[in-house]
């Protein structure tokens, strides 16, 4: 495996979505695309040589919340290790917005089965006995 290279920030509308056409996602529209990136809190992307190989993004409000969107891994290049890095390169972000003495809720969704993955990053999985399921809503126009 090469080395891979995170870089952040800078990451245009085709290349995210070829990234998502790549892993399945939902097709977006370009509007939609372009959007989702512009009001993104931070966008980290894995390179190998020129080619993108993964990104994650974080939305919310940098203070109380963030929500991790958007982690893909191409399927050609996962099972090494690019998704954890990401994620931790996103956990470390929210780590430096969190001010002394407070608390940022980091969150995301996760497909099934994918559930181990963020089990070693310290994620919990809802319920539990304190925090009921995460829920969803979809708005279609």
């Amino acid at each position: 495996m090469k080395l891979v290279t995170l870089v952040s920030n800078n990451v245009g509308v085709d290349t995210y979505l070829e990234l998502r056409k790549a892993v399945n996602f939902k097709p977006l529209s370009r509007i939609q695309a372009r959007k989702a990136l512009d009001n993104s809190l931070y966008i980290v992307c894995a390179y190998i040589d020129a080619k993108i190989v993964g990104m994650g993004r974080l939305v919310g409000d940098g203070a109380v919340i963030c929500y991790i969107q958007d982690l893909m891994i191409h399927p050609d290049y996962q099972h090494y290790g690019i998704g954890s890095a990401i994620i931790e390169d996103l956990i470390e972000y929210v780590e430096n917005l969190c001010e002394e003495g407070t608390e940022i809720m980091l969150d995301l969704m996760c497909a099934i089965g994918r559930e181990p993955f963020y089990h070693k990053h310290e994620f919990i999985s809802r319920p539990t006995d304190k925090l009921g399921p995460g829920m969803i809503r979809y708005i279609r126009k």
